[in-house]
């Protein structure tokens, strides 16, 4: 069962916002991809969107200043939150306890970059109230480094069972792109083999501090289990940047360097059951789990 936010549960405003930006002599930095959630109402429908359970613990990414984790400290058991600027990540249990009186044994905050940060990492710094690894993933992903970072995650924290991510909306749709479509891409592919990704909303841009240029996309997922194929993911992987570097090309063509030549590709593009003057963007990631497993075995001189 899900927590609602109760009004005597109050969250950051833009004035709090403010008042703690001036606190600290924060000015965000769009190298940090900072941009904080001004709006109450936003908090409580991202938080409603992620269907966080009140037993579960939640990973958030990039808290900033806090808007998000007050309404997942009331929607969850608790919450674990990977900042990588020290300045809003020495505040952050302070406003926490400020706004949530007793929160201090619920809220992990851990001072490291979310591309690197492990499992073991985590897990060596988790909440008290934590009933174990997290299982969700809630988050105002930084823009420039969002889909790495999602994917890293991903990889890294196979107890990640869902989540919902706010990105630049470009990017929210490239990840929930299916097959076929304009925007179906490297993302969209690499998204799908850990997880059934959907676009679960658009958020606009005055509720954030500062205004980003262009509207936000929440992307919701729900992980499931990769094709079933005896190559490994990071093989798997591989297929996928090669057939995407040249997306005019068909498959014949754009994989030849990943294969050591044309005539490999199409051979091991037809073992797959794939038409080797297709392109990339027609394919799902099981079709290239196939692709992957069929490549040739490398010779002398041949791309590993």
């Amino acid at each position: 069962m899900e927590r609602v936010t109760a009004p005597e549960n109050p969250l950051l405003s833009a004035a709090d916002i403010r008042r703690l930006a001036s606190e600290l002599d924060l000015r965000p930095t769009k190298t940090l991809g900072q941009n904080f959630v001004i709006d109450p109402n936003t908090i409580r429908r991202i938080t409603a969107a992620s269907g966080t359970g009140a037993e579960e613990h939640v990973l958030e990414i990039g808290p900033g200043l806090g808007s998000l984790t007050l309404g997942l400290l009331d929607a969850a058991a608790a919450v674990t939150a990977v900042e990588i600027d020290p300045v809003p990540a020495g505040r952050l249990a302070r406003t926490a306890e400020e706004f949530r009186p007793g929160a201090a044994e619920r809220l992990s905050v851990v001072l490291a970059d979310a591309m690197q940060v492990t499992a073991a990492e985590l897990d060596a710094l988790r909440p008290e109230a934590a009933p174990g690894p997290p299982t969700a993933l809630v988050a105002n992903l930084p823009y420039n480094v969002a889909v790495p970072v999602l994917l890293h995650l991903l990889a890294e924290l196979p107890t990640l069972t869902h989540g919902l991510v706010m990105v630049q909306e470009e990017v929210a749709d490239r990840l929930a792109a299916p097959p076929g479509s304009k925007t179906y891409g490297v993302p969209s592919a690499k998204g799908a083999w850990y997880a059934a990704v959907r676009k679960a909303g658009t958020i606009g841009k005055n509720v954030f501090w500062p205004a980003p240029k262009i509207q936000s996309g929440l992307v919701a997922f729900t992980r499931r289990q990769p094709p079933e194929t005896t190559a490994s993911r990071q093989e798997v992987f591989a297929a996928v940047d090669a057939a995407f570097a040249q997306r005019r090309k068909t498959l014949r063509a754009a994989l030849a360097g990943w294969a050591g030549s044309p005539a490999a590709a199409e051979a091991a593009l037809r073992a797959a059951g794939v038409d080797p003057r297709a392109r990339g963007e027609v394919l799902g990631i099981e079709d290239f789990a196939r692709i992957a497993a069929h490549r040739p075995a490398p010779t002398e001189g041949t791309p590993q």
